[in-house]
């Protein structure tokens, strides 16, 4: 005998129909309103639960519809959607550790499929735990083999913790078992990433030709899933790099609509807000704090805007001591961060990541500030239509390269790179105790191994062949990229007692050691950039060849502002006849170390107080442009303002 259904059940069963129907024609907030009035006359039925939590998500309303996902857990425990969903809305607030810990609070017994395990091992992966991510990944794959997102993930996991052999092995499964080729643009450019860093050259030519060929017949869609930031160590060409950033831009920046337009401008003080996810022990924050400390507060109220890891670092607490507000937006939305920096009234934002790691740049999308601008983490155009600006400088950005831009270029006098003049400067150890050679010309390049292409190498070559009394020390940033190197190094015909390697150290040892250095051989199509200030302060020449990208531009940049404007030179010829002739020229090598050391405080690359005027002076050319009406332009550089 059918039991007769009680009103209450009944106005239940109304509800969660009404329900359904809504949901079926995307009527979210009818849905969510269904739902919340099915859960309270039914509270113990886990699926009105569910999907009242579907619903809370679709509207944005992340908060609510994670309470709802744990009642559905809490209701059935090994309801593996409920628990999918409630890590879903977790990770849209970077709470990715909470979401791996949904996952594991899943009953043991419980059966857990391919999608399963892929979402788990992603929770893992996204909160820093890649070694724990491994396995899952791996148990996931036993259910769907060719699941290519899954090896590409996995190969993500590999290439955090610099297993790099394996994870390229991993993004060439991907490609290989791309049937729909929608993870093909995902994993090839992090395939370029992880051979160049291991020096696996074998197959280079072939993956950078089908990476360019990939870029350029991208549509919107493709690109997207083809991060920009990987054409800056490749002879991509800055035309190809603007066409990738305009695309991946767009693409994720699509469903992000611009704020109302703000009201009137409260009196007072300059606001400018910081955004980025380096407020710790990371090369920003040690190229930009002095420059905070020394911001004009009588002209300007500072916000930092902060989704950093937490490391207890000192940087990190000078960063966050040199600003006025200290803002941490870890758990927020794009949409959530974009309010309240309306809220704090700004008159100009800056994004210090651009397309770079954990980077959020995007949420300036929503227009949260009437200036914003581009400055310092990205060293080349974001493709953004957002950003009004690029702060750099006559070299590194000059304004015949506007083109190559979709901001306006907005030029420092000197460089566009700020540093710390309360940098350390530890004596220097000597050169037996580094393992070094006492008599030898040390020619040294500490760029990450990514950086050297098969055709500089040649040249390092050609320049150890034509100076025989030098040799050549790096710095072993992978166990595998290094060992390739030296591999590569010895079948160009370089004896392997010419060849020195060192490990990575904390700032002030690292530049200790590099006074024992004589010369740095920069790289390109990618510079050394923190490392050849890092070079550049401890009194060692940099010589470099500039190009036309941002990031092909930084080395000879800093070497102009450090006045040695003949260390960039204008072709690879000339490079290798440069570092020979001052190999065998002792005497203006020292020279040019003397140089570097006897002026070091002054020099406009480590003139941090000269840079501070010029810097807020640039920021109030854009100010009082915008505050008079006027569209953002191109701002060339003026003489510093130093008093």
């Amino acid at each position: 005998m059918t039991m007769k259904a009680t009103p209450q059940e009944a106005r239940a069963e109304r509800r969660w129909h009404a329900g359904l129907q809504a949901m079926k024609a995307s009527q979210w907030s009818s849905a969510a309103r269904s739902f919340q009035d099915a859960a309270q006359l039914t509270p113990r039925d886990s699926a009105v639960w569910l999907h009242l939590a579907r619903a809370r998500m679709q509207l944005g309303d992340l908060q609510k519809a994670i309470g709802a996902a744990r009642q559905a857990i809490a209701l059935q425990p090994d309801n593996a959607l409920a628990c999918l969903m409630c890590a879903e809305c977790l990770v849209q607030q970077n709470r990715h550790g909470d979401a791996a810990a949904v996952f594991a609070a899943f009953p043991p017994g419980a059966p857990r499929d391919h999608e399963f395990l892929s979402a788990h091992a992603t929770a893992l992966l996204q909160a820093n735990r890649p070694q724990e991510a491994i396995p899952l990944f791996i148990q996931s794959l036993t259910q769907k083999m060719d699941s290519a997102l899954v090896h590409y993930r996995m190969g993500l996991a590999f290439k955090t913790l610099n297993r790099e052999g394996e994870a390229s092995i991993c993004f060439r499964t991907a490609i290989a078992v791309d049937r729909q080729g929608d993870v093909r643009a995902l994993a090839l450019p992090q395939l370029l990433s992880t051979c160049t860093q291991a020096c696996e050259w074998k197959l280079l030519a072939d993956d950078i030709a089908a990476l360019m060929q990939c870029v350029d017949q991208a549509d919107e869609a493709t690109a997207g899933n083809m991060t920009p930031f990987t054409l800056l160590a490749l002879p991509a060409g800055a035309a190809r790099q603007r066409r990738l950033s305009e695309l991946y831009t767009r693409f994720h920046t699509r469903q992000l609509k611009a704020l109302p337009a703000p009201g009137a401008r409260r009196h007072g003080r300059v606001r400018v807000g910081y955004l980025s996810a380096d407020f710790h022990n990371h090369a920003t924050a040690m190229l930009i704090t002095e420059l905070l400390e020394r911001r004009d507060k009588h002209r300007f109220e500072v916000f930092l805007y902060s989704h950093s890891v937490e490391d207890g670092s000192l940087i990190q607490k000078r960063v966050r001591e040199a600003a006025d507000h200290y803002v941490d937006v870890t758990t927020m939305t794009h949409a959530e961060t974009a309010q309240r920096m309306r809220a704090d009234g700004l008159d100009i934002a800056i994004d210090l990541k651009g397309h770079t790691r954990d980077t959020r740049f995007e949420l300036l999308a929503h227009r949260p500030a009437p200036l914003q601008v581009s400055f310092l983490g990205y060293p080349g155009t974001t493709g953004a239509p957002f950003l009004d600006y690029v702060i750099g400088d006559p070299v590194v950005t000059p304004l015949s390269h506007a083109p190559h831009y979709t901001e306006h270029i907005a030029q420092l006098p000197a460089s566009y790179q700020p540093n710390d003049n309360h940098r350390p400067l530890p004596p220097t150890p000597s050169r037996a105790s580094l393992g070094l050679p006492e008599q030898a010309v040390v020619l040294c390049c500490f760029n990450q191994s990514y950086k050297i292409l098969p055709e500089m190498l040649d040249l390092w070559v050609a320049i150890l062949a034509g100076a025989p009394d030098t040799v050549l020390w790096t710095l072993s940033w992978n166990e595998h990229g290094q060992r390739n190197l030296l591999k590569e190094l010895m079948a160009r015909g370089v004896a392997p007692e010419r060849v020195y390697s060192s490990p990575r150290l904390p700032p002030a040892e690292h530049i200790a050691r590099l006074r024992s250095a004589d010369l740095f051989l920069d790289t390109w199509p990618c510079n050394a950039h923190t490392t050849a200030s890092e070079a550049l302060w401890a009194g060692v020449p940099v010589l470099t060849v500039p190009g036309d990208t941002f990031a092909s531009r930084v080395a000879a940049s800093l070497v102009n502002a450090c006045e040695l404007p003949g260390l960039a030179c204008p072709d690879a010829q000339a490079y290798v006849a440069k570092a020979i002739a001052l190999a065998r020229a002792p005497d203006e090598l020292h020279a040019l170390k003397r140089h570097l050391d006897d002026r070091r405080r002054h020099l406009p690359l480590f003139d941090t107080e000269r840079y501070a005027h010029d810097y807020h002076a640039l920021l109030m050319r854009m100010f009082d442009r915008h505050a008079a009406g006027l569209p953002p332009d191109h701002l060339p550089a003026q003489p510093s303002l130093q008093p």
